[in-house]
């Protein structure tokens, strides 16, 4: 019987996790199952945790005939998925495609009321269907065990009537790319005395059209741990959401693309929270008592038109501590915060602090923002470079990947101990945040001394596009994207888990195009394939000092150039970390075992420099057109100006 290998689920639920281990899907074995009517897979790839074979009725029928036939195409009020569950006890159920549109429509735009009568089910997804309006009732006295529920990319709303909960055992709902408008009591979530959803941890609202939130959702439910409403129409937060002790667990709130106006002081009440996510709101004013959030490591105010000149160009440039340090410290930041650093005793001890960081810099005159020292970035203007690099872009890249930039970075010291190690971490840590897991951008970073310019940037047909991964052989992109949805597929039955790591998390970003994006040297080698993989040829090594950067998106030139800029602003904060620290060469990092090539010598190597004050190079690179037309160079005058307050750019 064919099986249709499973990718990731575009949006679904940070830290979602599965309370069920994931089973072949075989019809005599024990473990979960998935049922699926004809369809291709749903944009973004297959569902969360889809560690499982489908079965495909309509597909039974291609290869067994007639008779299978009448079982694949059932009459419009015959569920023969439900039947075959509840006969075989199965856990995980999941219907979506074409083929349900009509059997929804003609249940008036609810789920059948035989899929309530199926309590073992532990994992429900209903996705895609553009005619389901309401879940219907009966689905949580009939799904007790449930512990996943996915209804994303239907029609539900502008409520839910009747109300999802109570579901004692669900920690999972994604309701993600909906219809609601509001969810008030009754048509919500769930009842808040006794809580509706008492072991729920994460909540996907995002992709709606919710106005506000239910001032009862900390009561309903208590354990919930990420809260996504990214792309909404909210504009405030309800003051429950914050008071003492209501989500002791929240560790992850994104609320990005709505209509913020404020942001209530009381968040220092999460004291769970480790990341914010604020960006493109109308947010005027930051309250500085967000630093008092114990465990906060990330936040995004990108987008946002704060009244704080100085704190407007951190949000674009600086990290999450120093943003946070200079809330804390007094600055501008807005709400009550502004008076918190008021007075002569918090004044002294600010005075106090500042000294001791001077001394301890050996830069007494200079202000601090964030760091004990400044950073230096000389940039290199093309008319005084006599080989510059430059990118041509085709334009079959228009309707796939159009935007890119590029940049040369010279003196880096990869060499001394674990500086390759904390480059490749800081590059995948930024594509998982600013990046946001590549769907913004991807970065792509190469050994200079292998990259032959000029560089094209296009587009080709999967079959025709050939690349040397990173550590494989060369292989044509349509083979390597299957071979790498084979790869996920085998490790999330080995790890029995819904998620997977590496690259295989970027595969459903390829989804539907008919042209992969590719960058091509002078030698019409193909060394960078986003947003997937570089190639071998200019891997970064440990005796890589100088580097071409690209950051290609799909959405804007300006997100490169921000991306751009976080990422020089980052390579420049490790090289300054690895001269200071002076560590031992000897502490290899793994990736060093496959270094060819002699090491740089006292002449060359970047960490000569005893002051420790070295600065990096950047050097222009310029995009143009077909035509040779510039389109961007990188940095501009208004690039990196504005990246951090303890840096220093050399035009």
């Amino acid at each position: 019987m064919p099986t249709e290998a499973s990718g990731d689920l575009n949006g679904a639920p940070h830290g979602s996790k599965r309370g069920a281990s994931v089973g072949s899907g075989s019809s005599g074995g024990s473990g979960h199952f998935t049922f699926r009517t004809r369809a291709p897979a749903p944009t973004g790839g297959p569902p969360l945790g889809s560690s499982k074979e489908s079965l495909n009725f309509e597909a039974l029928a291609g290869l067994v005939g007639p008779a299978a036939a009448a079982v694949a195409a059932p009459a419009p009020e015959a569920w023969p998925e439900l039947e075959l569950a509840e006969r075989e006890r199965r856990r995980e159920l999941l219907l979506t495609g074409p083929g349900l549109e009509q059997r929804v429509r003609e249940a008036g735009g609810r789920l059948p009321p035989r899929l309530f009568t199926l309590p073992l089910l532990h994992y429900l997804e209903v996705s895609g269907c553009g005619s389901l309006r309401e879940p219907g009732p009966g689905l949580a006295q009939g799904l007790p065990q449930l512990h996943s529920l996915v209804l994303r990319r239907n029609a539900l709303g502008p409520g839910l009537s009747p109300e999802l909960g109570p579901l004692p055992a669900l920690r999972v709902l994604d309701l993600s790319g909906n219809a609601l408008e509001a969810l008030p009591p009754g048509q919500g979530l769930g009842p808040a005395e006794p809580p509706g959803l008492p072991q729920l941890q994460s909540v996907n609202l995002s992709g709606n059209r919710l106005r506000e939130l239910p001032a009862d959702l900390p009561r309903c439910a208590p354990r919930l741990q990420t809260l996504n409403l990214t792309g909404n129409r909210l504009d405030s937060f309800p003051a429950a959401l914050f008071r003492p002790g209501a989500l002791p667990l929240l560790s992850e709130l994104a609320a990005a693309d709505n209509c913020l106006r404020e942001l209530s002081p009381d968040v220092a009440h999460l004291t769970s929270l480790k990341t914010l996510d604020l960006s493109n709101n109308q947010l005027s004013e930051v309250p500085a008592e967000l630093a008092d959030c114990p465990k906060l490591k990330e936040v995004n105010f990108r987008g946002n038109k704060l009244t704080d000149r100085r704190l407007e160009k951190m949000v674009h440039g600086c990290q999450t501590k120093s943003i946070l340090e200079y809330l804390r410290s007094g600055g501008r930041g807005g709400g009550r915060g502004k008076g918190r650093a008021d007075g002569p005793e918090k004044e002294e001890a600010r005075r106090r602090r500042r000294e001791r960081r001077r001394r301890e810099s050996g830069e007494g005159e200079e202000e601090e923002v964030g760091s004990t020292s400044r950073l230096l970035l000389r940039v290199l203007h093309v008319s005084e470079n006599p080989t510059p690099l430059t990118v041509h872009v085709n334009a079959a890249v228009k309707d796939v990947r159009p935007f890119i930039a590029g940049a040369v970075v010279r003196g880096m010291d990869l060499q001394a101990g674990n500086a390759l190690r904390r480059f490749l971490t800081s590059q995948t840590k930024l594509h998982e945040d600013i990046c946001e897991k590549r769907t913004a951008a991807t970065i792509a970073t190469h050994d200079l001394r292998a990259v032959r310019g000029p560089l094209v940037y296009t587009a080709r047909p999967p079959q025709d596009l050939k690349i040397v991964p990173l550590g494989r052989k060369e292989v044509k992109a349509k083979d390597l994207v299957r071979q790498l949805q084979l790869e996920a597929e085998e490790h999330r039955k080995q790890k029995k888990r819904q998620n997977v790591s590496g690259l295989h998390r970027y595969l459903h970003l390829l989804d539907g195009k008919e042209n992969y994006p590719c960058l091509v040297d002078a030698d019409g080698d193909v060394i960078s394939f986003p947003p997937i993989t570089n190639s071998e040829k200019t891997k970064i090594k440990k005796t890589t000092s100088d580097l071409f950067l690209e950051v290609t998106s799909a959405t804007s030139l300006q997100t490169c150039k921000e991306i751009m800029d976080a990422l020089v602003l980052k390579m420049a904060e490790i090289n300054k970390y690895t001269l200071e620290n002076k560590e031992d060469g000897s502490l290899s990092d793994p990736e060093a075992d496959a270094v060819s090539g002699p090491p740089l010598g006292p002449s060359t190597s970047p960490s000569a420099e005893k002051d420790g004050s070295a600065p990096l190079v950047v050097e222009q690179v310029r995009v143009l057109d077909e035509d040779g037309h510039l389109r961007v160079v990188y940095p501009s005058k208004t690039d990196l100006g504005c990246a951090a307050p303890h840096m220093t750019v050399i035009h």
